[in-house]
């Protein structure tokens, strides 16, 4: 009797256990979180992706620091810090906080197999200066039933003709290899979160292909890169509260001080390009202009895709922002009204530089387009330039035109370099050779409109604040 018992409570765990497996197995995560992305006064997108795992793979196996490819007999999945994608379905629904609940919900979508399971939802008529809440779900492709759910907050930008405080933070220079928590990503993201700014800004160098652990010359691995980074808990509750713009440099197009036409191993020009706007949510340029209400207007600029040879001769030829863009630059600030003008630009426009290096504004290699552009935002009133690629904090004051420069620095202090080269540089108002980010603020007190410019470091304390007045 005792044997036929068991005999038959081992029959009725097993059956559980296999309907328990059957039942997991349509089950898909959200381990990349969400990134809410391009937010105008009416609109905004909503990046999203499916993964086979609630986290990424931390018991996985370690990639060599030299290796380039995956090793014998092994999957990605595999893999230390690896992020499995899903196939399935995904719907979003969105409504104004103060609606009392009114929300708009999308069909349920599957996910691109052939775009690393993301999917973007372009969101359109929203009210300006209101705040936003939403629920992103997602289910396998044969479930009824979302198994996943996360929800997240932005905020569009006010009307271009109301005076509203504005606040932003900026950031550049991310590696996985120089990340502070080891578990939970970079501390920073923690930080700026405190801040409750109404947008973000990665200036560029969000990932770095051409850094070891592994080096990506395949598009395989350059989306482990990229999941792998932001599967990370600090990252994840960063952009499920704050909209984004993402912009892209050399590192995470193809390799360091990259131009079209070359290629990193097996990963060619065309791949770094659409595996950049794969990643995050982006609209149909990624150079662009966006008006937060009234007091301001921010640039964009696109640094890789049209630029010249780097081996190229200086002069009027040669170029980093293509004869378009440039155009559309120069035109669209001479036509704004916005009392405060930002351009953010993935390499300096002022440095100075270290000694050497070739690739930017500040160099000889392009030093025509950049006395070019030097000399016309100097002649603007309340224009100031954010820059990002270089590895230290600074404010940097161009003696011949008085153009302002903000560099952001790296996003922690073990990714922090250049000192020995740019110390001491009579251009430079404010040096420091730490990680962390800038925090901005537009803003109307008793006296009127100013804005306000913070170092910080990657603790949130603050090294640097300047305040301007409009001219």
């Amino acid at each position: 009797m005792k044997k036929l018992l068991f005999l038959l409570l081992s029959v009725l765990l097993t059956a559980s256990f296999a309907l328990a497996f059957s039942a997991g197995e349509e089950d898909v995560f959200m381990a990349n979180g969400v990134k809410v992305g391009e937010v105008t006064s009416t609109s905004a997108i909503v990046w999203t992706r499916l993964t086979r795992n609630a986290e990424r793979n931390t018991m996985g196996e370690p990639f060599a620091v030299e290796a380039a490819s995956l090793p014998r007999e092994m999957t990605l999945g595999n893999m230390a810090g690896s992020v499995t994608g899903s196939p399935g379905e995904i719907r979003l629904s969105w409504w104004a906080k103060d609606s009392g609940g009114s929300r708009r919900t999308t069909p349920w979508s599957g996910v691109d197999e052939n775009a690393d399971f993301t999917r973007q939802f372009r969101l359109k008529g929203l009210r300006p200066g209101t705040e936003y809440l939403f629920v992103a779900q997602g289910r396998g492709t044969e479930a009824m039933e979302p198994s996943v759910s996360l929800k997240g907050r932005f905020r569009t930008a006010p009307d271009a003709k109301r005076p509203a405080p504005v606040s932003f933070v900026a950031v550049g220079c991310q590696d996985y290899q120089y990340r502070d928590d080891r578990d939970n990503g970079h501390r920073i993201y923690r930080e700026m979160l405190k801040l409750d700014p109404d947008f973000f800004v990665h200036t560029g160098d969000i990932v770095y292909y051409d850094r070891g652990d592994p080096y990506a010359k395949s598009v395989e691995l350059a989306r482990y890169k990229w999941n792998t980074t932001y599967a990370f808990s600090f990252q994840r509750e960063f952009h499920r509260g704050v909209s984004s713009y993402f912009m892209k440099d050399d590192h995470d197009t193809l390799r360091n001080d990259a131009w079209p036409g070359q290629s990193y191993g097996g990963l060619t020009w065309e791949q770094g390009l659409a595996l950049f706007r794969e990643q995050v949510p982006m609209g149909d340029k990624t150079y662009r202009s966006v008006r937060w209400g009234k007091d301001l207007q921010v640039w964009m600029l696109e640094g890789r895709d049209f630029r010249s040879p780097g081996t190229m001769p200086d002069g009027p030829e040669k170029t980093i922002l293509g004869r378009e863009q440039k155009r559309w630059f120069l035109e669209s600030v001479e036509k704004s009204d916005a009392l405060f003008r930002i351009v953010f630009s993935p390499t300096p426009i002022v440095g100075p530089d270290r000694k050497g290096k070739s690739d930017n504004h500040t160099n000889r290699g392009f030093d025509h387009e950049g006395d070019e552009l030097r000399a016309f935002i100097g002649r603007q009133k309340n224009m100031y330039v954010v820059a990002g690629d270089r590895h230290w904090q600074y404010v940097s004051v161009h003696p011949g035109t008085g153009v302002r420069e903000y560099g952001v620095g790296p996003t922690s202090d073990a990714h922090v370099g250049g000192k020995r080269s740019v110390a001491g540089s009579p251009w430079f108002e404010y040096t420091a050779f730490r990680g962390g980010f800038l925090g901005v603020r537009v803003e109307r007190d008793s006296v009127g409109p100013r804005i306000v410019f913070r170092h910080y470091g990657v603790d949130g304390t603050v090294y640097n604040e300047d305040s301007f007045r409009p001219e």
